[in-house]
């Protein structure tokens, strides 16, 4: 085992579930002995987000693009020197890195790891079902320069695995490891409404079709999050109740009154949200994609997520079926507990101890 009090470098965003990622997994490596360095890229947190993050550790923000938010390579070519920089200065001994692209070429003697927890060419894959444009080629580029340079590649799904796989071909340090959420499991009465959340901005959250099943189903249907994005998207709600952005913490109170919570994605490496509902002991009505089947069969009802009128069935089938709705929220909770904090943090620390014990060795037969 690792020595205790080790200090990691993470990278994280304040705009996507990569934030959740970081704070989740942060709360459980300290509880572990570790100290953490948050770095951010991309858009700054809000005064709650530094708030929680400064709780776990400490927060570094660079004045550096996403590359999903970048528009050439030019743009996020100083991420990794940066970030290399400050876990020198920071004393880090390991790089937990939040985007392949940010170990592109970087010259750093301490081990690396990457996560990938979504990207543009799996992205266009799922979504379009095309190949990125040729002029999104560098981020391919980038994120293969990335896994390559990477001591360990950590995906949270087997299907996102699978999908990197086919997109960048064989990646030999490639390990699956589930994501956790810190929520509680919540027995209390539902009342009776439909409930999502996500970055409804995201074509690949597939709010659109949400919507328009509000207009076909006689459930409320209540949408939490932004439907602006940051390159200027737009998503315009017609017939759901659009609650906008909200703070985590309200977003979860509000789900942990739902009957019902729907993920109508099309594209979803692990789909925090769901594990979310499942722990506050909602019925789940998901899109049938690779990453649900993979994590929830069994657990759920399953609809087309092209299909409107399917979605609203699903959900009317939840709503109306009490037998139904009681097994499947039982199942889902049962299910989650696969998913614990503390499983992710050994299986994250175990792939730290290898690298770091590796590292040790390296340097004990060079000495030698």
């Amino acid at each position: 085992m690792i020595r205790r009090r080790n200090r990691i470098l993470m990278t994280l965003d304040a705009v996507g579930g990569v934030w959740r990622y970081a704070m989740d997994l942060g709360a459980g490596l300290r509880r572990e002995g570790m100290e953490i360095v948050f770095a951010g890229l991309g858009p700054a947190p809000s005064a709650t987000q530094t708030s929680e993050a400064t709780a776990l550790g400490q927060l570094v923000w660079l004045d550096a693009p996403l590359d999903w938010m970048a528009a050439s390579r030019a743009e996020i070519s100083a991420a990794p020197a940066e970030i290399s920089r400050i876990a020198r200065d920071h004393g880090a001994d390991l790089l937990h890195l939040n985007l392949p692209s940010q170990a592109a070429g970087i010259g750093t003697p301490l081990p690396v790891v990457v996560v990938s927890h979504s990207c543009v060419v799996t992205w266009f894959a799922a979504v379009r079902g095309t190949p990125a444009p040729p002029d999104w080629a560098w981020q391919s580029d980038a994120n293969r320069e990335g896994f390559d340079r990477a001591d360990a590649v950590l995906a949270p799904s087997r299907s996102h695995a699978d999908a990197l796989e086919a997109a960048y071909g064989p990646l030999s340090r490639l390990k699956v490891v589930h994501n956790a959420s810190r929520v509680g499991s919540d027995p209390r009465p539902k009342k009776i409404f439909v409930f999502a959340a996500g970055r409804w901005w995201d074509e690949g959250k597939n709010g659109a079709v949400l919507d328009r099943s509000a207009a076909v189903m006689p459930l409320p249907v209540v949408m939490v999050g932004s439907c602006s994005g940051p390159n200027g998207q737009r998503l315009q709600l017609d017939d759901a109740d659009d609650r906008g952005p909200l703070p985590y913490s309200k977003t979860i109170a509000l789900m942990r009154r739902a009957q019902i919570v729907v993920s109508p994605s099309i594209y979803e490496p692990f789909g925090l949200t769901v594990l979310e509902a499942a722990r506050c002991g909602a019925a789940l009505a998901l899109s049938d994609i690779p990453t649900y089947r993979e994590l929830w069969d069994g657990c759920a009802l399953f609809f087309d997520p092209h299909d409107p009128k399917a979605l609203a069935a699903a959900c009317m089938r939840l709503s109306e079926d009490e037998q139904l709705r009681a097994e499947l929220v039982v199942r889902s909770l049962e299910r989650s507990r696969a998913f614990s904090l503390e499983r992710h943090a050994a299986a994250v620390l175990e792939t730290y101890a290898r690298l770091m014990n590796d590292k040790f060795n390296l340097v004990a037969a060079e000495q030698s």
